[in-house]
């Protein structure tokens, strides 16, 4: 298993912000760790949940690239959100800022509402898996 930490990012405490494992044929599985709608010094810029969205979003796809990875290769995303109403309200920034980092790439999503998340200002957080498919040799 390799870490996914973009060198630039203040090392997290306690977990992985993205794991990768390769698997059978070259292909590697890349697992994002929960992501906050913070930037990679662990700074909020913003208590706008669109905004937090569009962070959080930056920051799976700057995980991803460290492990070769492109959005279009997430195959699975988990949703959290404080707000029910606020993220449905939401709705339009979100998808803006989801199309102009993810593209136009819908993997299988889940999104609930959580009681809190554990830094107080995050109003989202979003783990990711994605699958990077190795070279297949053809026979004959």
């Amino acid at each position: 298993m390799e870490i996914l930490q973009p060198s630039d990012w203040t090392k997290p405490r306690g977990y992985a912000n993205g794991t990768m494992i390769t698997v059978e044929a070259g292909s590697r599985l890349l697992f994002v760790g929960g992501q906050i709608g913070w930037n990679g010094q662990q700074q909020f810029e913003s208590d706008d949940l669109g905004e937090q969205v569009r962070q959080t979003l930056e920051n799976i796809v700057a995980i991803l690239r460290e492990g070769g990875a492109a959005p279009s290769d997430i195959v699975r995303m988990n949703w959290y959100v404080t707000d029910k109403r606020e993220y449905v309200a939401a709705y339009p920034a979100i998808g803006e800022h989801y199309r102009n980092l993810i593209g136009r790439h819908f993997p299988s999503m889940t999104a609930v509402q959580v009681a809190a998340l554990v830094e107080d200002r995050a109003k989202v957080e979003i783990e990711v898996t994605a699958v990077v498919r190795g070279t297949q040799q053809s026979s004959g």
